[in-house]
């Protein structure tokens, strides 16, 4: 008979149900301290990039600036504003008609057509067509349509509606104030690389005067490159709680991490919104 293992803490293996059940009041203490462990060695495991990832075409990391990228309602792409640009000065240039920088659709005329777009991404079960929704009817103060969609999501993997799910639980919104599922979700949208989840993460444990652990969910969203964690780490040197190596630590990592969202097509699309010249790029002006 192949022995079961026990799947909280992985560390003993049982020939049965029963026999798991009679040993449960001696192993309890060591189940839930290892469980614990496994928990923070992943909650606390540093993530490869922000929940944002890369641009899928130029494939640098996306910048966590809003205005640095672009959502793409036909193929729920997230796309940097450099390659959005790119595109746009080449179907000006070449008097072309104006498709989506990466699946080549033509892009919607009115805002109706765009919200059609989105509902057959939604219908066939896109996450991120879905968090969108959820969001939009978040934003109407729809709750309930919103809780609907955004769990929806979750279900499909996305990041981001663990982030507001965890809003939403800690305000009641639609649902029942809980505290254990507003941190749940903070946790869920923290793993996957959302640094606002982080950064709020920090924030519960400080609040709660564990500092250790609130540093660490600082350091770990600043390495993503999130500002305001910067900004508290700074803070926590100033004030004692955050030693000079993690404060030095952190600043190369933000800035690293800031450094490579860069690009030189990038840099030419802030230079030309500066200038104003966005607008103007219309094929058929």
């Amino acid at each position: 008979t192949k022995l079961k293992k026990c799947t909280a803490c992985y560390l003993v293996r049982y020939c049965s149900v029963k026999c798991q059940r009679e040993h449960r009041p001696q192993h309890k203490k060591a189940c839930k301290k290892r469980a614990a462990e496994l928990h923070d060695e992943k909650l606390f495991r540093q993530p490869e990039s922000s929940h944002f990832g890369d641009c899928p075409i130029c494939l640098i990391p996306l910048s966590l600036d809003r205005s640095r990228r672009n959502m793409l309602n036909c193929c729920s792409n997230i796309v940097c504003d450099g390659c959005s640009y790119a595109n746009d000065l080449r179907q000006s240039e070449e008097r072309l008609e104006s498709t989506c920088p990466f699946c080549r659709q033509s892009t919607s005329d009115t805002n109706e057509e765009a919200e059609l777009r989105q509902m057959k991404r939604v219908q066939v079960n896109d996450p991120v067509a879905t968090r969108e929704f959820g969001l939009a009817r978040y934003y109407e103060q729809d709750y309930t349509r919103a809780f609907e969609n955004l769990t929806k999501a979750v279900e499909l993997g996305d990041v981001t509606a663990h982030f507001t799910l965890s809003s939403m639980y800690r305000a009641g919104q639609g649902v029942a104030e809980n505290k254990k599922k507003e941190i749940y979700h903070l946790e869920q949208a923290s793993i996957g690389g959302h640094f606002k989840a982080r950064h709020n993460l920090g924030v519960e444990e400080f609040q709660n005067g564990r500092i250790d652990r609130a540093v660490k969910h600082w350091i770990i969203a600043a390495t993503t490159g999130d500002d305001a964690s910067l900004d508290v780490i700074k803070r926590g040197y100033g004030q004692g709680f955050v030693g000079k190596e993690d404060y030095a630590a952190a600043l190369r990592a933000h800035q690293a991490a800031v450094n490579e969202t860069k690009s030189p097509q990038r840099e030419a699309a802030r230079v030309a919104e500066q200038n104003g010249e966005m607008s103007a790029l219309d094929p058929w002006k």
